[in-house]
């Protein structure tokens, strides 16, 4: 059984994106959630299925509540953050195409930057009374008790092992922000950058600036997934799930697998790359836009390479040559990504990833027919291969 094409996304929402929403988490998701049913043309009463992340604070029930949908028969959470965000939409096509559910909504919504800053010492991470509590016992006393701080040693490291530079990282985040100048629901609309201002910008941990690290905002996204056969009939053009992995590596930590043979490489995304690759049936030559997990710009340099992009160390000269502009042969995250439009632990990727496969972008590419979308990385991760539809002809 393959769940290639078996489920689509007919419905994307989301809140704006701000740094001070002014309203309780579970409205932010609830708004999400009622923007992504009508934007699929159903009603809350059509919703048998509800996925978040573990970190999501607004439980199912209570959405479902909010919302009037009466019943459930499927609902799931995914652990590892960031990682979670693809995961989420296979864990709901996964229920569609088994009949566990028959209309499945996906969503994260968070005050990150009013509420509980993410990028800020969370000494409740070290007291968890679980394993990822333990792991986190030992790191945190040395210091490494942020995000930025535990991608900083892996960043260190590529840029000992590839000769690389901090204005390599530099361009993905220019990149993303010359994106996210042209589109008016990015929080950095209007407002580009350049290498210099890069380059200027403080350290955060070295070697990471300010400018290379994701925003933290607040808003919610949601996205409804339902069978491909039912979504050809709903009002939107579906974004069809060619493929959907999950996966994890060698060694693999939370954000501090410092303890493999090659520090500077995501083996977790090749696991699921190979995957995509296997139920789409295509290659990362067939892709034509890619929607990049930006939470930190090395890490999208190190992606490339583990997807076969380019050869290990060779990202560098990648980006440099122009291949991920609009114009370019692989166009990187049109609206902004993390970077540039907000940090909604990549679902706003998703999102924009439908967007493009209906042709309704603002930065909109011609003749999309695969985009990629990948998922936190640094963690156990996930991703996505959405295609346009392409109904088979009658016999």
């Amino acid at each position: 059984m393959s769940l290639s094409g078996v489920a689509a996304i007919a419905g994307i929402g989301a809140t704006e994106f701000s740094k001070d929403s002014g309203r309780s988490e579970l409205r932010l998701a609830v708004e999400a959630v009622s923007s992504a049913i009508a934007d699929a043309g159903l009603r809350p009463s059509d919703v048998d299925g509800l996925v978040t992340f573990t970190m999501d604070g607004n439980a199912e029930i209570a959405v479902a509540r909010e919302l009037g949908i009466p019943e459930l028969s499927f609902f799931s959470r995914i652990h590892y953050g960031g990682g979670a965000a693809a995961a989420t939409v296979q864990q709901a096509a996964m229920a569609v195409a088994t009949g566990a559910a028959e209309v499945v909504v996906a969503y994260r919504a968070f005050n990150e930057r009013s509420g509980q800053r993410f990028g800020q010492v969370s000494a409740a991470a070290a007291r968890q009374v679980n394993t990822s509590g333990v792991d986190n016992g030992f790191h945190y006393p040395m210091g490494l008790a942020t995000p930025a701080a535990t991608v900083a040693m892996v960043a260190r490291r590529y840029l000992h092992s590839y000769g690389a530079s901090s204005e390599d990282f530099g361009r993905i985040a220019v990149l993303d922000r010359k994106h996210a100048a042209t589109n008016p629901n990015a929080w950095f609309h209007g407002r580009p950058i350049t290498l210099a201002e890069h380059q200027n910008s403080r350290w955060v941990t070295e070697p990471l600036r300010l400018l290379d690290c994701c925003q933290e905002s607040d808003g919610g996204v949601a996205v409804v997934v339902t069978s491909t056969e039912r979504a050809r009939d709903l009002p939107r053009p579906p974004a069809v799930i060619a493929a959907a992995a999950q996966g994890s590596g060698p060694d693999q930590y939370t954000m501090t697998s410092y303890y493999r043979d090659e520090i500077a490489a995501l083996p977790e995304l090749g696991v699921v790359a190979r995957q995509l690759w296997r139920q789409a049936g295509i290659t990362v030559a067939d892709i034509d836009v890619a929607v990049l997990y930006d939470h930190f710009t090395p890490y999208v340099l190190m992606q490339l390479e583990e997807l076969g992009v380019c050869g290990r160390g060779e990202a560098k000269d990648f980006v440099a040559d122009g291949a991920l502009e609009l114009t370019g042969t692989l166009p990187l995250n049109p609206h902004g990504g993390q970077l540039g439009e907000a940090y909604l632990h990549g679902m706003n990727g998703i999102t924009e990833a439908v967007r493009q496969v209906r042709g309704d972008a603002v930065n909109q590419l011609p003749s999309v027919s695969n985009v990629l979308v990948t998922a936190g990385t640094g963690v156990p991760t996930s991703g996505l291969v959405l295609a346009a539809d392409r109904p088979s002809s009658p016999a």
